[in-house]
């Protein structure tokens, strides 16, 4: 019988899909696996034991399997020593401090009512779709459902939530928010007068919102009541709403518009004056009241200001007066005057944020200004703020540094879902991902912007990161990973699919987190948490051209998750022993085995455990280098004093650790052994600081190597050999644990007979 041995160098792949088990020709085979169950896949191509958490928190929300999120904790970060963990919860927001001397996490603030007393907007059905940005000791959060809310740091231990609030002008005439026309252009709209209250709003076509029942002569629950109309772009707030076509309003100051300088033109011996008006909307014998006009043509100023009538309609821009004098020139001047005027305008448009238009879903910062992105009435809609200026959206007049009024018109609708700050500015819809480019020599501004469509796949609403110089997100269908990053070859941005050769490990995410060298490693990390509560963790190295995915797995499930600088906080759902599921806090610790763990301090091998775990959990007990085994709680203790009589153990709940190659292949002089029977008889791994560890249930025995029984064991670093038996036409080599500790494999040699 022919024996070949097969080295398995590294693992850099990961744990790939079942359908490439039968391409051993590809580079991938020989560097991936079957299965990579919590292991952390490492620079160097080998794998390691992932680590267990440590519990923080217990929360006391019930849980209920049929929510798809009940926390979605997320990072606040101020300062190099001031960090905080945000619990998002229906209704409801926790805030947590790390200790920056102690590491410790403290709950510093729960917040169920925002400064004005009203319930928080956020739900446990929207959780997984809320996006935010932080600037300073604020957090914006996002969606569509409700107005924009700040979540403002106002001491080291104390938070508020407060709605956002548009910048108004000295006078508060005027407020710097998004305004468009929801109508159809030739809808005109008609006050009854110039200034004052009691407007009453005439539309030419059905547009007020008639929401519920008419209550005398109004509708009470109409969405309309308390918009703000711009109309020639003064401001009148929505007080009533009677019919679809009529509603009553305050004017905020009085309906003018501000005219271009120079928009009158004399001509000589006559009285007659021309003013352009942008669509003006005006008709023969309508009343207009001009002011701040200057002299013009010979004819004096006060002679061109007042009450006029319109004795002529040249087009929908220009219409002409008569004013006190003839002109004794042909001029273009008069300065920069005003008309006032109520005469029905095509001129007036909405604000754009409201209960009936529905709210920005997307939020970040980029080149110092505030981007919003995706309300209900306008899905591709973008908004940006004044430069330096967060809460002034007034697009002036285009300046360099106004604010940006934008639309994703690239003919079809896409729902903004995300807006990221990268390279570009990214923008990420449910349909396509497009960008606004950035520039060498100037930031975006209003005369330089431009959208352009990148590529057709859209994106879920867990929130794209940045990961290794690109930004990955989640598919719209939930079921691939794609890296969306600019190719040189291409001049354009490419989205290929990272989950494509493991995406059986890609579930429905619910949201992902990046960890970049931390908990003792030095590679970067995404953590895709999965809606069945477990994580695909993908690992990139560009430079070397390495990535690979792993399955990380826990006794209950994982229901949350986020980084901090080199921390990993994530909330399992844990049975506590009682039969009932409790939300925990927990944390990845390098110097823990087991999850939803702690190191406890007893008497003669006692251990009270009733502030983790109820009467009758069955929990797994470490001490220091040595498996105890597993114990029942009761009483609140756990008593291990009949196999060890220690003080301190590692107590917890232990967590499945598997991993196994693809069926082990070779090409011999008569072609591949694929699909032949054959035998792994000889298996040497490679270990470093390794204290369990089974080949194909074969467990590796590490003995005490003197008579000292005071000391633990010691770690095996070195090459190991196991012996096995057995044929198979898919013969692989499956490494487990027997006890809840340490393991590193750097790689495998198998000896194959056939």
């Amino acid at each position: 019988m022919a024996r070949i041995r097969v080295p398995i160098s590294n693992f850099q792949f990961g744990e790939v899909s079942p359908s490439m088990l039968s391409r051993t020709d590809t580079k991938v085979y020989a560097s991936a696996a079957k299965k990579v169950e919590n292991f952390f896949i490492r620079n160097e191509g080998g794998i390691l034991k992932r680590f267990g958490t440590r519990k923080v928190y217990e929360f006391d929300t019930t849980v209920d399997s049929s929510k798809r999120m009940q926390h979605r904790i997320i990072p606040f970060i101020f300062s190099d020593d001031e960090r905080y963990i945000i619990s998002l919860e229906h209704e409801q927001i926790r805030c947590f401090k790390i200790d920056p001397s102690t590491g410790a996490i403290t709950l510093v603030e729960t917040i169920t009512q925002d400064v004005d007393s009203a319930t928080l907007p956020i739900t446990d059905s929207i959780l997984d779709e809320i996006t935010y940005a932080q600037s300073g000791d604020v957090l914006f959060l996002c969606h569509n459902t409700f107005l924009i809310r700040k979540l403002t740091r106002t001491s080291l231990d104390d938070f508020e939530v407060s709605t956002f609030g548009f910048r108004t002008d000295a006078d508060e005439n005027y407020i710097f928010q998004p305004y468009y026309s929801f109508h159809d252009p030739a809808v005109t709209l008609d006050p009854s007068k110039t200034s004052g209250t009691g407007a009453i709003l005439t539309t030419s076509a059905n547009y007020w919102d008639t929401t519920g029942t008419q209550t005398g002569s109004d509708y009470l629950d109409s969405k309309h009541i308390g918009i703000i109309i711009r109309f020639h772009g003064q401001e009148i707030e929505i007080k009533s709403v009677q019919s679809a076509t009529q509603a009553t309003g305050d004017i905020v100051d009085k309906l003018e518009v501000h005219l271009d300088t120079d928009a009158i033109e004399t001509t000589d011996g006559t009285a007659d004056i021309q003013i352009t008006m942008a669509l003006h909307g005006l008709r023969t014998g309508d009343s207009v009241t001009i002011t701040d006009a200057g002299a013009v043509g010979g004819i004096a100023a006060n002679q061109v200001n007042g009450t006029r009538s319109v004795q002529e309609i040249v087009n929908q821009n220009v219409f002409i007066v008569t004013a006190g004098q003839n002109a004794n020139s042909n001029t273009v001047g008069g300065g920069s005057p005003k008309i006032e005027t109520h005469a029905p305008s095509t001129q007036w448009e909405e604000q754009s944020y409201s209960e009936l238009r529905g709210f920005p879903a997307a939020v970040t910062f980029h080149e110092n200004r505030l981007w919003f992105g995706g309300t209900i009435a306008q899905p591709d809609g973008i908004w940006a703020s004044k430069s330096a200026d967060y809460f002034n959206f007034d697009v002036g007049g285009a300046e360099d540094d106004d604010a940006l009024d934008l639309t994703a018109s690239i003919g079809e609708i896409n729902t903004v879902r995300h807006i990221v700050s990268n390279r570009d500015l990214q923008i990420f819809t449910s349909t396509s991902e497009l960008y606004i480019p950035a520039f060498a020599e100037k930031p975006i501004t209003p005369t330089n912007a431009q959208i352009k469509r990148q590529t057709p796949y859209g994106s879920a609403f867990v929130k794209p990161q940045s990961l290794d110089g690109a930004t990955i997100y989640v598919q719209k269908n939930g079921s691939a990973i794609r890296e969306y990053i600019y190719s040189d070859a291409e001049a354009a941005y490419v989205a290929t699919s990272i989950s494509q050769l493991s995406s059986h490990l890609i579930n429905d995410p619910v949201q992902m987190s990046i960890l970049r060298g931390a908990i003792n490693r030095p590679e970067s990390y995404a953590f895709i948490l999965n809606s069945d509560g477990t994580i695909a963790l993908f690992t990139s190295n560009r430079g070397e051209q390495r990535a690979g995915w792993s399955q990380f797995t826990t006794e209950g499930k994982f229901h949350s998750i986020c980084t901090i600088d080199d921390r990993v906080f994530l909330i399992g759902q844990y049975d506590k022993g009682d039969g009932t599921d409790k939300f925990i806090l927990t944390e990845f610790d390098a110097n823990l085995n087991m999850d939803f763990s702690d190191s406890f301090t007893g008497t003669a091998g006692v251990f009270d455990v009733s502030t983790h775990f109820a009467n009758d959990a069955v929990v797994s007990v470490v001490d220091g280098d040595n498996y105890l085994g597993q114990f029942t709680v009761a009483n609140g203790e756990v008593d291990v004093s009949a196999v060890q009589l220690i003080t301190n153990a590692e107590i917890g709940l232990e967590f499945n650790v598997e991993f196994e190659t693809l069926p082990i292949d070779a090409s011999v002089q008569g072609g591949p052994l694929t699909g032949n029977p054959r035998r792994v008889n000889r298996v040497i791994l490679d270990l470093v600081d390794t204290l369990s560890v089974s080949v194909n249930n074969n467990r590796l025995v590490i003995r005490q190597v003197n008579n000292n029984f005071a000391l633990g064991r010691e770690a095996v670093t070195g090459k190991k050999e196991f012996r096995l038996l057995g044929f198979s036409k898919d013969p692989t080599v499956k490494i487990t644990q027997s006890a809840p500790l340490k393991a590193q494999v750097n790689g495998i040699i198998a000896e194959v007979s056939f």
